[in-house]
């Protein structure tokens, strides 16, 4: 008879619980219940026996749930303080809860299932296999009382397996025994597996509902396991496993779960040869029942049937990665005879009507078509030329979630949220398809062209459909989402993918020219006014012109249609601003023009003439091009003029050429502006009130000094001497050589830019004025936020995607505060460009300028304290990419890290505590806080690639006008820890040196962790190395060690930081400890350090190298993390958690300590006989 006590427990027990349940219930009444059952649980002396009463069958779910709940917190939390006798009769009551305590299988609720299970498992963890060896028999044999039983004990299992192996939630010791011994019974355990999903797959196929719930779980428990065992265990007894999983692909109920479990097997790494018995899945039977899976099911999408093609899917991509990995490797595997079965069940993927499956199967198109041997293989060959005719449809942009004018809208609407995220996967879809075409053509180039010259031909052909939804340009123009553009845009990148290979892949004699050629005329004659169609039109005559130079002649008619899209218009004489897509239109011609001319610049000379008259006479109206198209017609130019191979005649046509810039630049009116802030102002007019809708008269100003700057950037970036050394000694443009005799090269273009210098510098001087409280209060009301981010930038900073896909194309209008902050970040970014170029382009004849140094601190320096630091990231990539090239700007380098051990350090201990202004709009304080983020990682990245040998910057060769964007795979290079020669020229100057030790090693506790990691596993010991056999001062090596722990504090809940971190505090403190007492004063300070005397013997043998008791590296290091664990931070949501302590057990699998012999002990004959005994071996 229960006693009075629990039963009284039991009834408040079951209230509390009631209360927290009720919907009704009051906050109040819910927090006191939560709490009377929290202080229950935790201070309770008769918790089982309530637990039990509980958990009992007649009490309702919620009841029985809380008392489970209850003996699963008994067994994590009291389990090592409980007499032994407990403990069994605890173990006894829950294993008769298994058997007897729950509902039939299909009436229990799952969470009732899951919390039995978890108590059980909680029990294993504890106590198996030592105290309790014979576990997995009792399961076995409650796996006959019935199937409710029998799934959980398949639950039991599961989690068994993903505590252990997955999340690894125990102790190390207990870990490896308990794997161990699993791994020891596998072969039984998936015997017992196989058997209960025999056994229950026969019962289901005669319509037993409940034993189908047993096969879902008895597949989800195999999925557990499949996925870590010894791929023997999956491949014995002739691949029995894969063929009852093929099996049941035809299973409705069962299949996914099938699918997910195969596709686990086929997805396994590890030895070729253990992999080889997979290829049974290419066998005739597992092929047939893998090709009737993937067989439609009625009409509409079925959510699950849906979820499960996807899977089938994965498989055959994980099929086709083995196959790739096995055919030509060392355990010769032959090209499967059902490869043709394969390839079409693949194919039928490729053209589902889901984009995402169609997506799918690219990564492994790309790896049969790269395949050594299977490349060359017919049945690959032929199936080229099918996946082609594929991706014709595949490329065509159909199937947005808010239409119905395809099959894929359906499946769509399944797989994403909105339009958007449609259009950002298809982007991303298209360019994977791009990749593998390329791979492909490779194969089959010949044939990969005609389809896309087919193509082409079809598209010039085919009449115009604008569709439902009709751009605002202009009546009867297209949209981005008409038939027409969508057919065009697609044909155009499918040609860009493969003519782009031909040239590469097939020899000068046979390449198809004279159909180039025609397919070019057929281009060119094609006219249209409609802007979207005529920028594929002029993509189309990119691609197609390298078939030019086999034909010269028509070079000229290339060029006109090109100048004639220059100035395209849809409406003549509009005084309405152009859509986005007419700006685009001129936007490529211009692009075109220059990717031409930097490609084909000897080929396109004969032409140079026609082409600079032509340039003049655009440049005559000032109206007809705007300053970037003016801007890159002189690029193109200048690109071409660099094959004068003359230095005086390139020089005169560059003096020509900038004659205008150089007059307007140099004048004493744009001086004075460029020298005042105040009349800087005024002459762009962020002064004056201006309201919308009215001309702002300075505009005019704000062109012609915008195009100056870019003019200048244009010619700095693109005036080159030529590359062969003796062509360019012929055309005077080398003046010496260097003492190891290198070339000095002039460039024809610096007597220009070193005139305009000084009022560049100016400018940028007078722009950090700008941000100046008097000036600031100059700004007008209209323009107060002139100096704010723009849009895009914000965007780009906190990683937002794009504005909604706008289909109409609507005239870009923009407000006045717009332009003026599209002027002052374009005009800030493009000097400091000028700036950086000007190294690379003028060499010599820009490093010898007297005074330089002085002149750059007295402009880029100037009022840094107030320019805000979105303006900062421009001069930060300026300087990563172009003045690391040269040692003689380390005094500058110097003055930048001091300012910013001056002004960054504050912003960023700062950033996140600053007041919020109420006016500000939401993510204002996000956008800051990132900000401050990038700015970090920039000033570090600064740092290490100016000072550590093999860090590579990411910003080299930009080419801002590139139209064509190469993506090569190469791979980061890693650091050697040695110093460059700029760093090695910084250590010999300790205020510097300092510095950067400084940066590197406060950065530790920056709120980054990508920032900490790189700082710690990278740039602080390779600085800090240098320097140690030097005379460190004892505050300074304290300070630098005690920004280690801060950095273990900070960043210490995350493994990556938390492994660098400590590697870095042992190297500081093995190589410093034994100069500097004042360490182990540090470590004495670090919380919860264990007992003195650790650190006692940790010195003793840190200090004795000689000691016998000196460690190994791995116990070193374990020992020197429990040191300082009390340092570690922690993360929130773990800081307050109870600790779950699980005992370890007597070691099952303890080896033998070999018995130690001492071989000096012997005699000194037999001496050198005993070094090589086979027991000295043994040991």
């Amino acid at each position: 008879m229960m006693g009075e006590p629990v039963a009284d427990m039991c009834d408040q027990l079951v209230k509390a619980v009631n209360v927290m349940m009720d919907a009704e219930s009051s906050q109040i009444y819910r927090l006191e219940a939560l709490k009377f059952c929290e202080e229950f649980k935790e201070k309770c002396s008769f918790c089982v026996p309530c637990g039990l009463q509980l958990a009992d069958k007649t009490q309702t779910a919620v009841v029985r749930h809380f008392g489970l709940q209850i003996l699963e917190h008994v067994i994590k939390f009291r389990w090592n303080n409980m007499p032994q006798q407990e403990k069994v009769q605890l173990k006894n009551c829950a294993m008769g809860l298994l058997s007897t305590g729950t509902y039939s299988i299909l009436e229990e609720e799952s969470h009732i299932k899951d919390v039995l299970s978890r108590i059980i498992v909680e029990m294993i963890k504890r106590e198996w296999p030592q105290h309790w060896p014979d576990m997995l028999k009792e399961m076995e044999a409650l796996t006959s009382v019935g199937e409710a039983q029998t799934e959980l004990v398949m639950l039991i299992l599961l989690r068994l397996a993903e505590d252990v192996i997955t999340f690894r939630t125990l102790p190390t010791q207990r870990r490896r025994d308990i794997q161990q011994t699993l791994t020891q019974n596998m072969e039984s355990i998936f015997s017992f597996l196989l058997a209960i999903l025999q056994l229950h797959v026969d019962e289901y196929r005669k319509l037993a509902k409940a034993h189908c719930r047993v096969g879902v779980s008895t597949l989800n428990t195999l999925a557990g396991y499949i996925d870590w065992v010894a791929l023997a265990n999956i491949t014995n007894d002739n691949c029995r496993l894969l063929e009852m999983l093929c099996l049941l692909l035809s299973e409705t109920e069962l299949q996914l779960e099938a699918a997910e479990c195969l596709l686990i097997a086929i997805s396994r790494k590890g030895k070729l040869e253990d992999r080889k018995p997979l290829m049974v899945l290419f066998d005739d039977v597992a092929m047939h029942y893998i090709l009737s899976a993937a067989q439609p099911v009625g009409a509409g999408v079925v959510e699950r049937h849906y979820t499960f093609l996807k899977r089938l899917c994965q498989v055959l991509c994980a099929l086709g990665s083995q196959l790739c990995s096995l055919v030509g490797s060392d355990v010769e595997v032959e090209v499967p005879a059902n490869l043709s079965k394969y390839t079409e069940a693949f194919l039928a993927f490729t053209t589902h009507p889901s984009q995402f499956l169609r997506s799918s199967t690219q990564i492994t198109w790309g790896t049969l078509f790269r395949h050594e041997i299977l490349s060359k293989d017919p049945v690959i060959i032929q199936m080229t030329i099918k996946y082609f005719r594929a991706t014709m449809t595949n490329l065509v942009k159909t199937g947005f979630p808010s239409s119905n004018d395809s099959p894929s809208c359906e499946y769509s609407r399944h797989d994403f949220d909105s339009d958007e995220d449609f259009n950002s996967f298809f982007n991303s879809f298209r360019a994977q398809q791009g990749e593998v075409v390329r791979n492909a053509c490779r194969i089959v180039p010949l044939e990969a062209f005609q389809i896309a010259a087919e193509w082409l031909q079809y598209q010039i052909s085919a009449p115009i459909d604008i569709g439902t939804t009709v751009s605002k340009t202009a009546e009867g123009l297209c949209s981005i989402l008409s038939p027409s553009v969508v057919q065009w845009d697609a044909m155009t990148f499918f040609t860009e993918s493969v003519v782009g290979k031909i040239f590469k892949n097939v020899e000068d004699e046979k390449l198809p020219v004279d159909q180039g050629i025609e397919l070019l005329q057929a281009v060119l004659n094609y006219n249209t006014q409609d802007p979207l169609i005529l920028s594929c039109v002029l993509t189309n005559v990119s691609v197609l012109f390298p078939f030019v130079t086999h034909r010269p002649h028509f070079l000229p008619q290339v060029l006109y249609k090109l100048f004639a899209s220059i100035t395209f218009e849809v409406v003549e004489e509009s005084k309405a601003p152009r859509t986005r897509a007419v700006k685009n239109i001129r936007r490529h011609a211009c692009s075109s023009i220059i990717k031409m001319s930097r490609d084909y610049p000897q080929f396109i000379l004969p032409c140079f003439d026609m082409m600079y008259n032509h340039v003049k006479k655009l440049f005559s109206s000032e109206a007809l091009l705007n300053m970037l198209e003016k801007c890159a017609l002189m690029e193109a130019l200048v690109l071409i003029s660099n094959q004068f191979k003359d230095y005086n005649k390139q020089k005169h046509f560059l003096e020509e050429l900038m004659a205008t810039v150089v007059a307007r630049w140099t004048s004493d009116e744009m001086r004075r502006v460029l020298w005042d802030p105040a009349l800087f102002l005024d002459f762009v007019g962020a002064d004056q009130l201006v309201a919308e809708g009215i001309e702002h008269t300075t505009g005019i100003n704000r062109s012609r000094l915008s195009f100056c700057v870019y003019t200048i950037l244009g010619v700095v970036k693109r005036a080159r001497w030529p590359a062969d050394l003796e062509e360019a000694k012929a055309g005077g443009f080398v003046v010496g050589y260097t003492p190891n005799g290198a070339p000095i090269y002039r460039n024809p273009c610096s007597a220009q830019v070193l005139a305009l210098l000084p009022n560049l510098l100016a400018l940028i001087r007078t722009h950090n004025s700008l941000f100046l409280p008097e000036n600031m209060c100059r700004l007008s009301e209209t323009f107060s936020k002139a100096y704010d981010m723009i849009e895009v930038e914000k965007n780009m900073v906190l990683g937002l995607p794009q504005p909604a896909l706008d289909i109409y194309d609507p005239p870009v209008y923009k407000t006045h505060l717009e332009r003026m902050q599209g002027f002052f970040c374009t005009l800030y970014d493009n000097c400091y460009h000028i700036l950086g170029k000007a190294g690379l382009s003028l060499q010599q004849d820009f490093y010898t300028i007297e005074g330089l140094a002085e002149q750059i601190v007295g402009s880029v320096f100037v009022s840094l304290d107030n320019v805000p630091d979105h303006r900062l990231r421009t001069m930060l990539h300026i300087l990563l990419s172009h003045y690391l090239l040269c040692p003689l700007l380390g005094p500058l380098f110097a003055y930048m890290l001091q300012w910013y051990v001056d002004i960054l350090f504050p912003s960023v201990c700062s950033g996140e505590e600053e007041e919020e202004d109420e006016s500000c709009e939401e993510n204002q304080e996000m956008l800051e806080e990132q900000l401050v983020r990038l700015l970090t990682r920039e000033v570090l990245d600064l740092l290490s690639k100016s000072t550590l040998l093999g860090e590579r910057s990411d910003y080299w060769d930009e080419e801002m006008m590139s139209t064509e964007s190469q993506a090569v795979a190469v791979s980061p290079a890693q650091p050697t820890g040695e110093l460059t020669e700029l760093g090695k020229c910084f250590l010999k100057h300790e205020d510097i040196y300092m510095t950067l030790l400084t940066i590197s090693f406060t950065s530790l506790s920056w709120k980054d962790t990508s920032n900490c990691h790189r700082s710690a596993s990278i740039v602080c010991w390779t600085l800090l190395r240098q320097v140690v056999g030097g005379n460190l001062l004892p505050e300074a090596v304290t300070w630098f060690y005690t920004s280690v722990l801060k950095g273990l504090q900070m960043h210490g809940q995350h493994e990556i930081c938390n492994s660098a971190l400590t590697q870095l505090a042992l190297l500081m403190y093995e190589n410093l400890r034994p100069r500097y007492m004042e360490l182990r004063a540090v470590m004495t300070q670090i919380p919860n350090i264990t007992h003195s005397s650790a650190l006692d013997q940790y010195d003793q043998r840190l200090l004795e190298p000689s000691s016998a008791q000196r460690l190994g590296e791995k116990k070193r290091k374990d020992q020197f993390k429990k040191l300082i664990a009390g340092a570690v931070g922690k993360a929130l949501a773990q800081q307050f958690k109870k600790e779950v302590h699980i005992r370890n057990l007597p070691s099952l699998f303890k080896k033998p300590k070999p018995e130690k012999r001492d071989i000096l002990e012997t005699s000194e004959s037999g001496a050198l006989a005993a070094l090589f005994s086979p027991v000295v071996d043994d040991i």
